[in-house]
């Protein structure tokens, strides 16, 4: 054997062991998860009819955005209707389409889809370049500007592409976006043309379009863009929008970022994308910055709901603590950020505690984007509101809609996960998946009734026993710890040991990176019960969080609670919440929603019929889960209560 071939042979031996090492869960994809729960799938079920319909009728009807890559295809010099970046919500509609066939099994959805695949295939041109608003305004000016959003278009037309394939097989949308990969890399990349995206998505989607193909060309390019990032490059191109390189997080290159900066949703994508290619290079640097810009994000700049980018001006963050209530931007696509961002870091390190912030953001911050009937939404998410906030049918900018929609279409992607003999329960979500373990195949069955209670079952089917770890997500919620890092703290805090039965048996287990782990021979009809605690939390936060002194939030579970209008003589702003009183639980419905409301009788200062005298009473107050505010019409909202009446509005 030749010197070079085994020099070659120890280079890719490391090369895999470093990937090996440094991912420590494969998330089990949602293609192999059956989601069954009694609160997760009539969400499925209504982003699959009415959340799709409304964006559908945006598309098609209401909007120029399928019109644009018909006038594209047709090539007669038509005008380009609606936003340059419009075509990227077609493609993460496609997407929510994807994962609601493969759920649903829905027909007419699947030629819906297949009837926009063949639109945008038509609208491509042969050098593989998709852009509508450049094909319809002058293909003399694409590449000529980094703000203008090609490449994330780009990137979601790929993500809509490869969960198309992998939800139904057929190829015709996967050679699409192939062709234009091929285009994008013969145009940009090492001793070509540089580039940096406005807009990051394009990183994660690269490596996900590796992961499909196993062709390398596209994680090499996926790595190449993010070293792009941070060199100031002067190489023609301009920022037609934004001057402040903070804004889009090319200040620094990624590998020395320390602190969160600019828009949130572009800095969730990149952080993503560089999670991402990180689990194929083993590349630590990458993992390294990432920890410690998360650390910035969760520990000074996250809201109680897991909002993040407290900021309209620039939709993202400001500085350290500055998280207002009323005045909160919290984009429903940035929660969805946190989501794709959490799942690659608890990935990466196999702790549990990013899981915990995945699901605060999706139980609170992200799930509130949608309503309860599936067809209005939210852009921003605020935390109070004086009554004048309301839902819309769509938006100008409508990346929200879409964004949700695939979130929750796909919310099996997030429940399991597997690596090394090892099987992790991340969600607690009614399931069932079969793991493929090295001597034999394990199908488990959940069943639960979280969030409203702390039960959860496995049921384990085998042809034979099996020994693996089973390890269970202890949250940080369950532990006493309201929040990594001590932005917010419990005012009651206990540490309630859950339950783990085998058989009705209590069976030993260990603690390991907030996991409870079981290790045991299991066989065939094994059930096994988890059982967490579900006390109501009172929440206090940082003193440095001013909009938060002298006041309390209320949580159970992973659910946070405010108090609405609707549900409390149409004010939220006139009680407060004194230490010595304690909350209780009570079954509650919110139109088509049944709940668990936390009641208590509370001081309330309400105004006499003169309009002068203001009289001091106690009053039934309830408080609803977060994300069901804003569904019975506009109203006032807190979540975060005031202990004193110094911060009582009795006007709002």
């Amino acid at each position: 054997m030749k010197l070079t071939h085994l020099v070659l042979m120890l280079i890719l031996s490391i090369a895999i062991q470093a990937q090996s090492n440094l991912v420590k869960i494969e998330p089990i994809n949602f293609s192999k998860v059956n989601v069954t729960d009694a609160f997760w799938k009539p969400k499925m079920d209504l982003v699959a009819t009415k959340t799709l319909a409304a964006c559908i009728y945006q598309t098609e009807q209401n909007t120029g955005r399928i019109r644009n890559f018909e006038k594209a295809a047709r090539n007669k010099g038509e005008t380009h209707e609606g936003i340059f970046f419009d075509d990227s919500d077609v493609y993460k509609a496609i997407e929510a389409m994807a994962y609601a066939i493969k759920t649903s099994k829905d027909k007419n959805l699947e030629a819906k889809a297949d009837e926009w695949i063949d639109k945008i295939a038509a609208a491509q041109l042969q050098d593989g370049y998709l852009n509508t608003y450049y094909t319809l305004t002058g293909l003399d000016k694409r590449w000529s500007d980094m703000s203008m959003h090609e490449d994330y278009c780009g990137g979601h037309m790929i993500e809509a592409a490869v969960a198309y394939y992998d939800a139904t097989g057929k190829r015709k949308f996967l050679d699409v976006v192939i062709k234009w990969a091929n285009y994008f890399d013969s145009v940009f990349g090492p001793g070509k043309r540089d580039w940096v995206t406005g807009h990051q998505e394009l990183e994660l989607a690269l490596v996900k379009l590796y992961r499909v193909t196993q062709d390398k060309k596209y994680l090499n390019l996926a790595e190449w863009l993010l070293s792009e990032r941070g060199k100031k490059l002067a190489v023609g191109y301009t920022w037609s929008d934004w001057k402040d390189t903070l804004y889009t997080q090319d200040k620094e290159p990624v590998k020395q970022q320390t602190q969160i900066t600019g828009h949130a949703v572009r800095a969730m994508y990149l952080y993503t994308g560089a999670a991402d290619v990180a689990a194929h290079t083993g590349d630590a640097d990458y993992l390294k910055a990432m920890r410690t810009v998360w650390e910035d994000v969760v520990y000074r700049n996250m809201y109680i709901t897991g909002g993040i980018g407290s900021a309209g001006t620039n939709e993202g963050f400001s500085k350290d603590y500055d998280l207002p209530n009323e005045q909160a931007y919290c984009e429903t696509c940035a929660s969805v950020g946190m989501v794709f961002w959490n799942q690659r870091m608890n990935s990466l390190t196999g702790n549990a505690e990013y899981m915990d912030v995945l699901e605060r953001s999706l139980y609170n911050g992200a799930l509130d984007g949608l309503s309860l009937s599936g067809d209005k939404f939210f852009y921003g998410n605020p935390l109070a509101s004086n009554g004048r906030h309301k839902r819309s049918e769509w938006f100008g900018t409508a990346c929200c809609p879409s964004n949700i929609a695939r979130l929750i279409a796909s919310i099996g992607n997030y429940i399991y996960g597997y690596k090394d003999g090892k099987i992790f329960i991340n969600l607690f979500i009614g399931s069932q998946t079969t793991i493929n373990l090295q001597k034999g195949d394990m199908q488990i069955t959940m069943n639960t009734g979280y969030p409203w209670n702390g039960n959860v079952q496995c049921t384990l089917n085998m042809k034979k026993k099996l020994s693996a770890p089973i390890a269970f997500r202890l949250p940080g919620w369950a532990t006493g710890i309201a929040a990594p890092g001590g932005l917010y703290d419990f005012t009651n805090p206990i540490d309630e040991k859950p339950i783990l039965l085998l058989n009705g048996i209590a069976i030993p287990y260990t603690i390991q990176d907030g996991y409870v782990v079981a290790q045991n021979e299991w066989k065939d009809k094994d059930v096994i019960e988890y059982k967490l605690p579900m006390t109501i939390k009172k929440v206090s936060a940082r003193t440095e969080l001013k909009f938060n002194n002298d006041r309390v939030a209320l949580q159970r579970g992973p659910i946070v609670y405010c108090i609405e209008g609707a549900d409390n003589d149409g004010k939220a702003w006139n009680v407060i919440s004194p230490s010595t009183i304690s909350f209780s639980t009570e079954e509650f419905n919110i139109l088509n929603e049944k709940v668990v409301s936390l009641v208590a009788e509370l001081p309330s200062i309400q105004i006499a019929n003169n309009g002068f005298t203001a009289n001091t009473v106690m009053q039934k107050v309830r408080a609803i889960p977060y994300y069901t505010w804003c569904n019975r019409g506009s109203n006032p909202m807190q979540v975060w209560i005031p202990t004193t009446f110094k911060e009582v509005k009795v006007n709002y």
